[in-house]
């Protein structure tokens, strides 16, 4: 059996949340719109999530790739925390598979997730509960890095688990793309949450001024054209590029290859200063 696949990457942001009034980021949102009405018509048994780490939930212990068995959301901003639906049952199997497959992932339990998920979800999906998700962590954050290859290959065996499964699934790739964190740019891996709004407000100025938008489009390019070796190439020089937040395109190239290699086209892409970010969109066909 092979299960039908609907994949959408998305940037996310914290300044996409405080920014209430939504004056900024208007093509992002729009686009957004636009995915999150594709997901609602093509209506998933299950929503797959490739997400970073901000350096909360893998501090001490960093793997490269994991499984969440049981997660629940932090509380950021102006939402509550709360729990995910995760199957626990698809999501062991899917960690077995892999490891029968050659990678050696950690399987987390009662893990606590930020906005690298909880944005997607809400966004693209509805409320946290509203459909089982299994989230898939990729350490894009604490250095040493999965390198593209790799994460390809992770990506792709992710999709030959779902091929086994009599379900419509939703993949999301989240993060990205250029962007310089000030809290990612220092190798801290400890911060408490007062540290982290300092390092934030301290670095933020400089970091509206790294937004790189010729290193995003030839990001989009490759997704639209499932360009892999390409995505490799810009996965493995993304920092140097990009900034240390754009090391969160591994989650686009893991979520494009367990959708099967089609192409992800963009739906819209807008740098947004005052988020700090290049925001995009893309979905497949």
């Amino acid at each position: 059996m092979t299960s039908e696949r609907l994949v959408v990457c998305a940037s996310h942001s914290p300044g996409k949340e405080r920014d209430v009034e939504q004056a900024f980021g208007r093509r992002f949102r729009a686009a957004l719109d636009m995915a999150a009405d594709r997901v609602r018509q093509f209506d998933p048994d299950l929503v797959v999530v490739f997400g970073g780490d901000h350096r909360r939930a893998f501090r001490h212990v960093v793997p490269a790739f994991g499984i969440a068995l049981s997660a629940s959301i932090l509380a950021e901003g102006r939402h509550p925390s709360g729990d995910l639906d995760v199957p626990p049952d698809t999501a062991r199997l899917l960690c077995e598979h892999l490891l029968w497959d050659g990678f050696d992932v950690a399987a987390c339990r009662d893990i606590g997730l930020d906005h690298a998920f909880a944005q997607p979800i809400r966004d693209l999906v509805g409320e946290l509960a509203d459909k089982p998700v299994i989230p898939v962590a990729v350490n894009c954050a604490t250095a040493p890095l999965p390198r593209g290859r790799r994460v390809a290959e992770f990506g792709a065996a992710v999709g030959r688990f779902l091929d086994g499964l009599d379900e419509r699934t939703v993949v999301i790739g989240t993060g990205g793309l250029s962007h310089s964190p000030p809290s990612l740019e220092v190798d801290t891996y400890d911060l408490g949450d007062e540290q982290r709004a300092k390092i934030i407000a301290d670095g933020m100025p400089e970091a509206r001024t790294k937004i790189r938008p010729d290193w995003d489009a030839e990001v989009l390019q490759a997704m639209s054209a499932w360009d892999v070796e390409r995505l490799v190439g810009l996965v493995d020089n993304a920092h140097a590029r990009a900034g240390a937040g754009a090391n969160e395109v591994r989650t686009w190239l893991a979520a494009g290859a367990a959708g099967g290699g089609r192409p992800v086209s963009p739906l819209g892409y807008e740098p947004v200063p005052e988020w700090i970010t290049g925001m995009a969109v893309a979905a497949s066909s």
